[in-house]
């Protein structure tokens, strides 16, 4: 798979594009507006290692982050004190999703079940769908829907990884506003910090929210936002999208001083939630919740 795939899907919206790869992990490869890229996708990607590219919007799914049992990531212990081995951020981003486009081809929905695979270190049935929708040039309707088809409590917490378009040379003018927040991070040993009270504005060349989880802690009229003058737009983050399930945190991430990207992560929990219980969620039988956002593109001076 050193090659682009073939079924490369594009949606658009006038003049609003996005191009997804569902049979590689159900990935966002780029939303682009006005011919200019929101979302982040590299020139010349190692389609031999699709899970490694730096891009898009890799789906977590059904844990998030970093997962420890006595110092060793990658391996979750269940209620019954059972062990079980599953990858940083999950398996969803590395398998292929079915896909169905919307009928007015405005939007797609991806679809991921469980398999032989995925019970080995995840032993749940489950049905784990991503929904894009263009509802207007400028405006991208985002779900993240979780089904319990089984008989037993589901654990879970899903997130989104998206890489927004950012030259790094204009961090420093660039900014993310949040509403009331605390920030966290993960220690080495997996454990979490304790909260302390977030800042409403954060530069984005500050190298101290690098990894950092801005954890909503109070009610707010005030959305998230990703301000880039250099780009004469903002990214509004909707997080309170009716009939959602309620985001935990967005989180703060780039690969290096010179990423021309900048990750900001809606993510209904915190790494190691299955054991610090941080946003983690236990979907009954026959049960089905959805965490949904909406992303806006609007004009900054």
């Amino acid at each position: 798979m050193s090659s682009q795939p073939e079924d490369i899907l594009e949606i658009t919206f006038d003049d609003a594009v996005l191009e997804l790869a569902p049979r590689a992990g159900g990935r966002l490869m780029t939303w682009r507006v006005g011919g200019e890229p929101v979302i982040f996708w590299p020139a010349a990607p190692d389609w031999s290692n699709f899970v490694k590219i730096r891009g898009g919007n890799p789906l977590l799914f059904p844990f998030l982050g970093r997962h420890f049992v006595d110092g060793e990531i990658g391996k979750w212990r269940d209620p019954e004190g059972v062990v079980h081995e599953l990858p940083m951020h999950g398996f969803a981003r590395n398998l292929p999703f079915e896909h169905r486009k919307d009928a007015d081809g405005h939007g797609v929905r991806m679809t991921l079940v469980d398999n032989d695979f995925t019970r080995q270190g995840y032993p749940f049935a489950f049905r784990f769908e991503a929904a894009y929708r263009l509802v207007d040039a400028v405006t991208l309707d985002v779900e993240l829907t979780t089904s319990n088809p089984g008989e037993v409590p589901l654990p879970y917490y899903a997130g989104h990884h998206f890489y927004f378009a950012l030259p790094h040379d204009q961090r420093g003018i660039s900014s993310l506003e949040l509403p009331r927040t605390e920030t966290r991070r993960q220690r080495d040993d997996g454990s979490i910090s304790d909260p302390e009270a977030g800042a409403a504005r954060y530069a984005l060349d500050d190298a101290s929210i690098l990894d950092r989880f801005h954890c909503f802690s109070g009610p707010s009229d005030h959305p998230v936002r990703l301000v880039t003058p250099g780009l004469k737009r903002m990214v509004n983050f909707d997080l309170h999208r009716p009939g959602s399930v309620p985001w935990y945190a967005v989180t703060t991430w780039t690969e290096a001083p010179t990423s021309d990207f900048y990750c900001i992560e809606p993510w209904v929990g915190l790494p190691d939630a299955i054991h610090n219980g941080c946003g983690l969620r236990w979907l009954a039988p026959g049960k089905t919740e959805t965490a949904a956002l909406r992303l806006s593109i609007s004009p900054v001076a």
